[in-house]
């Protein structure tokens, strides 16, 4: 019985008795069941799959480029395989120690972000029954909507609907209201969050190529680009950080008179007393 090569499949295909696609499907699954034959049989099957498969577009390619220059059919196709072999390991490297990296800077990252615990929004009522009273013992509400208004990012549907009976108005009005400012502040939003996330990925991208640059040769020329890489990418990374904290994300005391009803010099005004009042009992609590 004739032992069957990639050769043999080669010179049936040149013969005619087989089409193109007959061809190449016999050469694929030759490579795919006969690991052994070929020029990487060291790695593990699951690898191996994997690499065949993203391999045989190029199989394609290898059949054109093919000229009978003295190297059989069976030698090229190894050989191009073999340089495919040390691409597709770079990119796999290059993906496992990017995946590392990102999970690695987001571990701490979501430990940061856990939502807040419910005694935080306790101490958040405590202190709004305390500032919504004015030092001659007078409820004062309109200072602490305002506020509340203003950081509306921070305040969910919740947190309103437990604190709308402490400032006198409805939960369904003070919900209206957060909804509004919203809608007035969408446009500005997004913006903002593109210029995060466009920080984020630059922090990412500046831990991939820490990474990558501790596992790559000193000596090598790759070292030096992933070098120049690197410093220009923190250099981006601190400008857009920069750009980034100078960004104002709560609503403009404009947007908050536009939404409550009232002056902007009636929120300037009220702000102003509320941050006083803040720094008084900030004083007292240190005293005592």
């Amino acid at each position: 019985m004739r032992k069957v090569t990639l050769n043999h499949f080669y010179n049936t295909y040149l013969l005619g008795d087989i089409g193109r696609v007959d061809f190449e499907s016999r050469v694929y699954s030759f490579l795919v069941m006969n690991q052994d034959k070929t020029c990487i049989s060291g790695w593990e099957k699951a690898t191996y799959d994997d690499f065949i498969s993203w391999f045989y577009p190029r199989l394609k390619k290898s059949i054109d480029n093919y000229k009978e220059t003295g190297a059989s059919f069976e030698a090229f196709l190894k050989k191009y395989m073999f340089i495919s072999a040390k691409e597709f390991q770079t990119k796999a490297t290059t993906n496992s120690l990017t995946e590392y990296s990102v999970w690695s800077a987001q571990i701490p990252d979501m430990y940061a972000h856990e939502e807040a615990p419910a005694y935080l929004q306790d101490n958040a009522e405590e202190a709004i029954k305390k500032l919504i009273t004015n030092r001659y013992g007078k409820k004062v509400t309109t200072r602490i909507l305002a506020l509340i208004i203003k950081c509306y990012h921070g305040i969910s549907d919740d947190f309103a609907e437990r604190i709308a009976p402490l400032i006198g108005i409805s939960s369904k009005e003070l919900i209206q209201m957060l909804d509004n400012i919203r809608k007035i502040r969408r446009e500005r939003d997004d913006k903002i969050f593109l210029i995060k996330e466009r920080t984020y990925c630059q922090f990412y991208r500046c831990i991939v190529y820490e990474k990558r640059l501790l596992h790559t040769r000193e000596e090598s020329v790759s070292y030096e680009k992933l070098k120049i890489r690197l410093e220009r990418a923190r250099i981006r990374l601190e400008k857009m950080r920069k750009r980034l904290s100078m960004v104002r994300a709560d609503a403009t005391n404009k947007q908050v008179a536009q939404v409550i009803g009232t002056t902007k010099g009636a929120v300037d005004s009220n702000l102003h007393r509320l941050r006083a009042r803040w720094e008084t009992m900030s004083k007292n609590a240190d005293l005592n």
